[in-house]
């Protein structure tokens, strides 16, 4: 479904399961009190004196990795910065499972966050980085010594540890601050840009973590221009532009209402050239050609369903062998581009 948000259209993509991020717009006071498993903005708009930041947000975030994908100054910081309470909407409320985030003392018990630009007390070790922020939380020194040793485990960094933080390299510093936020155990991850300055192994398991602290309930919310990587790891993703939130939901399921660009799909079978002439005679094929190696046929289509009803009676009916079939566009970059491209955003 679609719904308009001023002079935007804001195309939402609903999943199957009932876990979807869902519009918060007609969210009653009564209805909102039971989404406390969820972060809520409600009609959130920040400016910045006459510069917008974000305008008119609304938005229910379930558990699970959510992906947040915008180029810079599209408003994905700033929507960060509102849901840890670093600073306060001009309008508009929010909630995080249910706190404020004018609450900090309460909110950062069920929260870790993780800036995208680092900062550090001078002479700190990697160990006492985590670890006097776990006695901050008020953690006696067993327990405080316990997490940051499980913490660094998990971000690999327990053979570093006890170095000095001022002599680790960019990505090590990006996995001893992601150690500090889930450290202590929280419920909600906020990590912008998380995944910079990691080499491809790093990233590798960076991405293995979120995807499994998701599964564990955790809402893991991301910021990251690296579009492949989102789709990678998110269970939904949340697109934004100039401040505006302009789709939102599982990406395969946003990618069906963009009406206006047909769907890609990919096909390699055994004769390209005859599924190729069979499909083309449709009326909501707008085009069919073959892929350069010659091995498959990328179909353009107004109807995927009918497509996909299509080529089941055409394996039948001329015996065609199939090899793959997918679609070509149901990412984000593709979404993205598709929604944004009119403006010349790159991310």
């Amino acid at each position: 479904m679609s719904t308009v948000l001023g002079d935007r259209e804001q195309v939402t993509g609903n999943r199957e399961q009932p876990e979807s991020i869902v519009s918060t717009a007609s969210i009653s006071s009564t209805q909102a009190a039971c989404l406390e498993n969820r972060i809520l903005l409600q009609n959130v708009s920040k400016f910045y004196g006459e510069v917008l930041g974000v305008n008119r947000v609304n938005l229910s975030i379930p558990p699970g990795v959510t992906g947040l994908v915008g180029p810079n100054g599209s408003g994905k910081t700033t929507l960060m910065n509102l849901m840890t309470g670093l600073i306060r909407p001009t309008q508009g409320r929010i909630t995080v499972l249910g706190i404020p985030p004018d609450r900090p003392e309460e909110l950062f018990r069920k929260v870790g966050y993780c800036a995208q630009f680092d900062s550090f007390p001078k002479g700190v070790t990697g160990f006492s980085f985590v670890y006097n922020t776990l006695r901050l939380h008020g953690l006696d020194d067993r327990e405080s010594a316990r997490l940051t040793f499980e913490a660094l485990e998990r971000v690999s960094m327990t053979e570093a540890a006890n170095r000095k933080v001022a002599g680790y390299s960019k990505g090590m510093r990006q996995r001893i601050r992601l150690a500090q936020a889930i450290a202590h155990h929280p419920t909600v991850l906020i990590l912008d840009e998380p995944l910079n300055g990691l080499d491809p192994m790093a990233r590798a398991e960076s991405l293995e973590l979120f995807q499994a602290l998701g599964k564990e309930g955790l809402h893991v919310i991301i910021s990251s221009h690296i579009l492949h990587e989102v789709d990678k790891m998110s269970d939904q993703v949340i697109l934004m532009s100039s401040g505006y939130v302009v789709a939102e939901g599982q990406i395969h399921a946003v990618r069906t209402e963009v009406k206006e660009h047909p769907m890609q799909i990919l096909v390699r079978c055994s004769d390209p050239n005859l599924l190729a002439s069979r499909v083309f005679a449709q009326d909501h094929v707008v085009e069919a050609k073959l892929v350069d190696d010659g091995k498959g046929v990328l179909v353009r289509t107004r109807d995927a369903d009918a497509f996909y009803l299509l080529l089941n009676q055409l394996v039948v009916k001329d015996n065609i062998s199939l090899e793959t079939v997918a679609p070509a566009d149901d990412d984000v970059n593709s979404v993205y581009q598709y929604l944004i491209g009119s403006e010349n955003k790159t991310i």
